[in-house]
């Protein structure tokens, strides 16, 4: 949970400076951070998921 919300205050931080930085700089950061969040979610759902089943 601690990495969610870190990750949340690091998009908030990209988003506050993506008003300076070239479109395509700012569209990589946004795609790392999705892939990122994206990669954390699989893998609570399987963690979760072992959990309940056993």
């Amino acid at each position: 949970m601690l990495f969610l919300v870190v990750a949340f205050l690091l998009l908030t931080v990209l988003i506050g400076s993506a008003a300076y930085l070239p479109a395509p700089v700012a569209v990589v950061a946004g795609v790392v951070i999705a892939v990122w969040l994206a990669v954390f979610a699989v893998r609570e759902r399987r963690k979760h998921g072992r959990t309940r089943k056993a």
